[in-house]
């Protein structure tokens, strides 16, 4: 007995791998850039550019000390986030908030020719909100704040990894 549930974990485990699952959380965030030292410029040190240091050196690039040291710059010029009032009650309660989270970022190199132009990282969640749970729901903000960060991160690398030299003007 103790084979057969051995034998149908292995099974299972190898199947979810060969489909590309991953646990939420668990990817390792991997991607081919085309440059090998970066400077990142920020206003802040906040736990997105925390996050970002991290993946940056997971996938092998040098963090410069200066713009001068590196092959690019990454330009984080703003991270904002922001809650609307999505929804209310007929007793004008709110009962759903959207959560924002934006990343204004652009990347150039000594030369000040970008690679990427200024764009941003834009997410949203919506969040049931409900007074008689106050703390939970502020619990449960934090941990979707912090979901949209990873997922920014994320699609960050996403972008400079296509980020590409700027061809050369003399051909």
């Amino acid at each position: 007995m103790k084979t057969l549930t051995r034998l149908l974990f292995l099974a299972v485990s190898l199947s979810l791998v060969a489909c590309g699952f991953h646990m939420r959380g668990h990817n390792n965030m991997q991607v081919k850039l085309a440059f090998q030292s970066v400077f990142l410029r920020s206003a802040s040190e906040s736990p997105f550019i925390t996050d970002l240091r991290k993946a940056l050196v997971l996938n092998k690039v040098a963090l410069a000390d200066s713009a001068e040291e590196a092959t690019i710059t990454l330009d984080i010029i703003s991270e904002t986030t922001d809650r609307q009032i999505l929804s209310l009650s007929a007793a004008g309660k709110v009962t759903e908030y959207d959560l924002r989270y934006r990343i204004t970022m652009s990347a150039y190199d000594s030369q000040l020719v970008y690679w990427l132009p200024t764009a941003d990282v834009s997410l949203n969640r919506t969040m049931p909100y409900d007074d008689s749970q106050v703390l939970a729901k502020e619990q449960e903000q934090a941990v979707l704040y912090k979901d949209m960060r990873t997922d920014a991160v994320a699609q960050v690398l996403r972008r400079l990894s296509r980020a590409k030299p700027p061809k050369d003007m003399s051909e």
